[in-house]
């Protein structure tokens, strides 16, 4: 017989506006839950997202509706712990979706806290919903499965992760994100100002993310390098005397591959 998975379905409040509170906000309301409330203190954002959700725009902290059974604290790392000395919400869950801040971030807040940590790039502008892994934990058993029952409702890739485990995979995602992301604006700054197409090599920034997926990235490695062609390196690094912060990530790039090839 299959197997039939039960939704539960809540009453969710939103504390942010932005890219995650929109995001999840939208995915949300479509599994079915019922967004009662949204606040931010960006109010032309919160009335916007209120609007979009069906929920009630909430333009003071201290006001926000106690019906719902969980509030998610949608908003910047640095703003966790300001929203949390600012509510009080004993006997309901509250979440955060961060993942280099603590839980216990929340403990003041109520004793049934945990964290829902969208481990994805979330854009409120994007034109394609991308598969949105969730990190999980709560203070209790209870809330652990609460929360994961709300991430399975619009996610199939859910995983318990301790504070611990959710701040090295942070700093991983920030390596494979945000990193490579600033290796592509170098390399788009340079072909800007060479006047050669930087849309020439979407393809292969492509397939390069496409192969991860089917295989380690370390028997992938490719290029001047990976091979020990010295030669092809000393012309690059010529090449980028112009472009001294691109040459630096170049160098440092060149000389972490060649060492780790050594250990290989």
């Amino acid at each position: 017989m299959p197997v039939i998975t039960i939704i539960n379905y809540m009453r969710i409040v939103f504390i942010g506006s932005g890219n995650t509170a929109t995001v999840l906000g939208k995915l949300l309301k479509t599994a079915g839950h019922n967004i009662i409330g949204v606040y931010s203190k960006t109010h032309e954002h919160a009335r916007a997202l209120a609007v979009e959700l069906n929920a009630q725009y909430v333009g003071d902290i201290t006001t926000i509706n106690k019906d719902a059974e969980l509030y998610i604290i949608a908003v910047n790392d640095d703003m966790i712990t300001t929203v949390a000395n600012s509510l009080r919400l004993a006997g309901k869950t509250v979440v955060h979706t961060s993942g280099s801040v603590p839980a216990t971030a929340l403990k003041d807040i109520s004793s049934e806290y945990g964290v829902l940590y969208p481990l994805q790039s979330l854009r409120r502008q994007a034109a394609h919903q991308p598969v949105i892994p969730f990190l999980i934990d709560g203070s209790t058993t209870t809330v652990k499965e609460q929360v994961r029952q709300l991430a399975q409702s619009i996610s199939t890739i859910v995983e318990e992760a301790d504070d611990d485990k959710r701040l090295k995979l942070h700093l991983a995602a920030v390596i494979v994100s945000n990193f490579t992301n600033h290796l592509y604006t170098l390399a788009e700054d340079f072909c800007l100002k060479e006047a050669i197409p930087f849309k020439a090599l979407v393809p292969l920034i492509q397939e390069v993310a496409y192969r991860t997926a089917a295989y380690s990235p370390t028997a992938m490695q490719t290029g001047p390098a990976a091979r020990g062609d010295m030669a092809t390196i000393e012309k690059h690094i010529e090449l980028l005397n112009s472009y001294p912060l691109l040459q630096k990530m170049y160098k440092g790039t060149t000389e972490s591959i060649l060492a780790f090839k050594e250990k290989l």
